[in-house]
């Protein structure tokens, strides 16, 4: 597979949403970053804060950029506070390091894009999005 393609990124949000509402979780938002870390799509579920999109796109534009998973990232954020607030200032503030950000790598492991999710729990959220990673066919990296 060359790209994360649009037909992809709708699979994986639809799938979050039908995991999240299987789960009981609380609306969500997801959003779909490609491999340059640039927005292939979003959506924002009913009776969800406007705020909630840049907490998706950090979750997602963080997993991306560091080549980590959400989890990696919140334990290198306990380990090492003030390099992740170094981090987050070369990226102009959009690295939420918490689960819910979610690497998105193809069949042969190479890394495609990733998935920002919140709304709920972080690990709820990191549990929904890897559920509509795999539902798109790719394998997800909490």
């Amino acid at each position: 597979m060359a790209e994360l393609t649009l037909r992809h990124a709708r699979q994986i949000i639809e799938a979050t949403f039908a995991k999240g509402r299987e789960m009981g979780l609380k609306p969500l938002t997801v959003i779909v970053v490609d491999a340059g870390g640039h927005v292939k799509a979003f959506e924002r579920a009913d009776d969800t804060a406007p705020g909630r999109f840049g907490i998706a796109h950090g979750k997602a534009h963080g997993a991306i950029m560091m080549g980590a998973g959400g989890r990696a990232l919140m334990k290198r954020a306990e380990d090492q506070a003030y390099f992740i607030a170094a981090v987050n200032g070369v990226f102009g503030g959009a690295l939420v390091p918490v689960p819910g950000g979610i690497l998105i790598r193809d069949s042969e492991g190479a890394i495609r894009g990733a998935v920002g999710v919140t709304g709920d729990t972080s690990d709820n959220d990191a549990e929904a999005g890897l559920a509509g990673i795999e539902a798109a066919g790719l394998t997800g990296e909490a």
